[in-house]
């Protein structure tokens, strides 16, 4: 099991523990626990409508690939610490990660 911790936009922190043998994204999992993230592309790094910042741990996470910092450019609340939910594989690199959901909110 995996266990990270989320921000939602009001400041709420909750954390989260996921089975990593699933072949979940940080943005498929985010909406299973019914987190109001939008998606618009279905993960493939087109939309940064999953945005999230890093805001602990993080030390094992993969570097920022082409397509997602290409993405996050497009952004006007980017930072260092900013990624793509959809690029990030749920396995033992978010153990112990603290994510905070960025942007509007989607209904």
């Amino acid at each position: 099991m995996v266990k990270f911790t989320v921000e939602d936009r009001d400041g709420s922190r909750q954390e989260v523990e996921v089975p990593e043998d699933m072949g979940l994204n940080l943005m498929e999992t985010l909406k299973a626990f019914e987190y109001n993230i939008l998606a618009t592309c279905g993960g493939i790094a087109l939309c940064a409508t999953c945005h999230v910042k890093l805001l602990g741990g993080g030390e094992n996470l993969p570097e920022v690939g082409d397509a997602e910092g290409q993405m996050l450019d497009t952004l006007m609340d980017s930072e260092s610490n900013s990624r793509l939910a959809c690029q990030l594989k749920v396995d033992d690199t978010l153990q112990g990660c603290i994510f905070k959901i960025c942007g509007d909110e989607h209904e």
